[in-house]
């Protein structure tokens, strides 16, 4: 049993890994092409209503907006996902786990483009290597999660 446990870490340490392996950043002529759209109005609106769908108790969840939406593409990963792009809004989040016990603070960026959540960073089942990701990109859009 004790091996099994073993083997079975390892196994995800290595998809993650994998998982987090990135393409070369966009061109300075990719960046210009991008079209980010307006910027949403209703960027708070937009994200709870994506939060209620993947969140275990959405409607115990603290959400707390860290940044205004910033225009930034969220890098693309060879096993994981394509290259997305929109406005972008860091929130912290404290959810419930399944026994009712809320869990950490944890990060998470989503991408907007034409209201709605086009991407997101930090939840559902890339939520170990996609934590990561939202560390960085909050940094990038001016706040440095703790």
């Amino acid at each position: 049993m004790r091996r099994r446990t073993k083997i079975i870490a390892a196994i995800s340490i290595a998809f993650v890994s994998l998982a987090a392996c990135q393409s070369t950043p966009p061109t300075g002529e990719e960046m210009a092409a991008i079209d980010y759209g307006p910027r949403p109005e209703n960027h708070e609106r937009i994200v709870r209503d994506y939060l209620q769908t993947v969140l275990i108790e959405p409607d115990f969840a603290i959400i707390q907006f860290k940044t205004d939406p910033r225009p930034l593409y969220q890098k693309d990963t060879v096993f994981w996902r394509d290259r997305q792009y929109g406005w972008a809004v860091c929130v912290m989040i404290r959810d419930k786990d399944r026994r009712g016990a809320y869990e950490e603070p944890y990060p998470m960026v989503l991408y907007l483009r034409g209201g709605k959540v086009v991407a997101a960073n930090g939840d559902g089942l890339e939520r170990a290597a996609g934590v990561r990701y939202a560390h960085e990109q909050c940094g990038e859009l001016g706040y440095e999660v703790p």
